[in-house]
């Protein structure tokens, strides 16, 4: 988008169904956190196609490039809102569709469930758990050596898709959530379920090295959901806390929808 917009170019994006375009959920982005995983201040799941996301980046003024951002309000003025950016919409699509990809969009996310259940099992990217790489069956199933013996067992070994990650050649004891789609849906709710994190959290007996050390865990969007669990803060009272700046960011998004919505 910056580079077609600082060399004069006109952008057409051929518009792509979202797979977990059905909800909106999670801790909106702070910019000081701002990283390569999130550089916009939008939730963890922020229910836009790439074509919508584009618009409202644009017209937000959000682009990383001050030139571009003020050359998109600039012309879009000067030229009554002629469109600089061209979105072709999908056909037959709106923001209730369970969207199937027909192509792996990564060698570990191989399943519609691992889809499904990306936006809440990734939040295990920033601890020390393995979140299924080198399994059958990743971002479905996660876990530590250090847990409690009595839960589900696994072991990450190097495959395809997983050369080298955390935990490997260990029998990791966490949580299994494969099964049918729809199970897997059940267990989403719509929501980014930060409850398995809460749990593996309150049964992990090194607390100090639970998080990643130097930040990571904060490329989640912020720094307070860490503190949050950490000091024992319970569900309820931190969705309560995500509530206002996810209804700010629902009036923003409303202004680029290009399909049906129901938020």
């Amino acid at each position: 988008m910056e580079a077609a917009l600082e060399n004069g170019k006109q952008l057409i994006i051929l518009d792509r169904p979202n797979p977990n375009g059905w909800y909106i959920d999670g801790p909106v982005l702070d910019k000081k956190f701002k990283s390569f995983v999130g550089m916009q201040p939008v939730p963890v799941v922020y229910g836009m196609t790439i074509g919508e996301y584009a618009l409202m980046i644009a017209g937000e003024g959000w682009l990383s490039s001050e030139k571009a951002n003020r050359i998109y309000q600039s012309e879009a003025d000067k030229q009554d809102n002629k469109k600089i950016i061209t979105v072709i919409p999908c056909s037959h699509y709106d923001h209730s569709k369970k969207y199937v990809l027909p192509v792996n969009p990564s060698p570990n996310l191989k399943e519609m469930q691992s889809v499904y259940l990306y936006p809440s099992v990734c939040l295990f990217e920033g601890t020390i758990l393995s979140e299924g790489r080198g399994t059958d069956k990743p971002f479905q199933v996660f876990g530590h050596p250090d847990l409690p013996k009595s839960l589900f067992s696994f072991t990450p070994e190097p495959n395809a898709g997983a050369k080298s990650g955390k935990c490997f050649f260990q029998t990791c004891y966490g949580w299994n959530l494969s099964g049918t789609v729809e199970d897997v849906l059940k267990k989403v709710d719509g929501k980014v379920q930060i409850k398995y994190l809460m749990e593996a959290y309150r049964l992990f007996p090194g607390k100090d090295s639970f998080f990643i050390k130097e930040n990571f865990f904060q490329k989640s969007g912020n720094d307070i959901l860490m503190k949050q669990i950490t000091e024992g803060m319970d569900e309820k009272s931190i969705r309560k806390s995500w509530e206002p700046k996810l209804t700010a960011f629902k009036k923003i998004r409303k202004k680029y929808l290009l399909y049906k919505d129901f938020y």
